[in-house]
């Protein structure tokens, strides 16, 4: 059963926020009005669809009750079904509509690439995933600001760690969390061999200065000489900047820009966000080992995700969903990947086993 109670309540609200619209006092208060029509579009999907319940459940009723009538018996019995599935869908969009929302959903998002087992292949790969969610971003007209890069020699990428901003950045991302495996003939290899090889991704929402504390007394900074795989780019000036948090021994280190100050600026950034994980983690024991099961290591028994690279193929093995449209996945054409992804974790939360469209029907390939 549907919360009627609160579905009319939302009701009420989206007419109350609309008349406030029209008040001269409302339209002369930019922040106010701002803030109104933020609240109406977030109430507004959840009115219309139980507009068009309400709709669809009077056809429903209108039609049983012409079941009596034989001239229209036969129509509406054709009728009935449609009508019927149409009312469960609705209802079932309508629960998800009203599960609590995620508060680090609209926050700006931290994403670290590392190379993982599989030497300099796994840098590749890493380097590759990485423009995939870079691909994916610009299709979305975020922002993207490199916080550190770290390259191997072979032109792959040994760590990146960045900063998407936009519109719903962690909750697109949220779900690439965790080890991703690849299966194909690296450029380093001369025989023609398929390799095994993975990369790890972490995400993390942006933590505001608010929620995170640190005192100076518990950093240590370390000033070093910019790294690289060597070339006339590599900066030789002390700008590198490593941040030492000595209560949790974390580490992070920056070293894209030229000037110290902004490199301090990017590590502290990178810091709050983990520190800000961190203590989610504790607050939240299952969440805890469901993320740190899901990176584990960086082992290839631990894959969250397949990338065969001879068969086109993707799988995703949380959910068990196969695409045969890897080259595309590969230039950040993720939506149909995410949208299942969120659609199993919602039905998790409604207490299903998982989204019928992309589940039931779709077996497991761990090639």
């Amino acid at each position: 059963m549907l919360p009627r109670e609160k579905l009319e309540a939302l009701a009420r609200r989206y007419q109350e926020i609309d008349l406030a619209l029209c008040e001269p006092e409302v339209l002369a208060d930019y922040q106010k009005m701002q803030k109104l029509n933020k609240e109406r579009s977030d109430i507004e999907p959840v009115v219309r669809a139980q507009e068009k319940l309400m709709k669809a459940a009077a056809r429903l009723q209108e039609d049983k009750a012409a079941l009596s009538d034989p001239d229209l018996r036969e129509l509406v019995e054709g009728e009935i079904p449609v009508l019927e599935s149409e009312i469960a869908a609705l209802e079932d969009e309508i629960r998800r509509m009203l599960l609590p929302a995620d508060p680090n959903d609209k926050r700006n998002t931290i994403v670290e690439v590392r190379g993982g087992e599989g030497g300099e292949e796994a840098a590749l790969f890493a380097a590759d995933l990485f423009r995939m969610y870079l691909r994916f971003a610009e299709a979305r007209k975020w922002k993207v600001e490199i916080m550190s890069l770290s390259e191997a020699s072979a032109g792959g990428t040994k760590e990146v760690i960045a900063l998407f901003s936009g519109q719903d950045v962690y909750s697109k991302l949220r779900y690439e969390a965790g080890v991703h495996r690849v299966q194909r003939v690296p450029v380093t290899e001369a025989q023609g061999r398929i390799h095994t090889s993975t990369a790890t991704v972490v995400v993390l929402p942006e933590a505001e200065d608010v929620e995170v504390q640190i005192e100076d007394k518990d950093l240590r900074f370390d000033i070093a000489a910019s790294g690289g795989p060597g070339g006339q780019g590599v900066n030789t000036t002390n700008s590198a900047v490593q941040i030492t948090h000595l209560p949790t021994g974390m580490i992070v280190k920056c070293q894209d820009e030229r000037s110290q100050i902004k490199n301090k600026a990017k590590a502290l950034k990178v810091l709050k966000s983990r520190l800000l994980d961190l203590e989610c983690q504790k607050r939240e024991a299952a969440t805890t080992a469901e993320r740190r099961g899901m990176v584990g290591t960086g082992e290839r028994a631990q894959k969250v995700r397949t990338y065969n690279f001879p068969q086109n193929r993707v799988t995703d093995h949380r959910i068990g969903l196969t695409l045969h449209k890897l080259d595309r996945i590969m230039e950040g054409d993720l939506d149909e990947l995410i949208t299942a992804l969120r659609n199993s974790h919602q039905a998790e939360m409604l207490g299903g086993a998982g989204d019928p469209a992309h589940v039931a029907d779709r077996r497991m390939e761990d090639a």
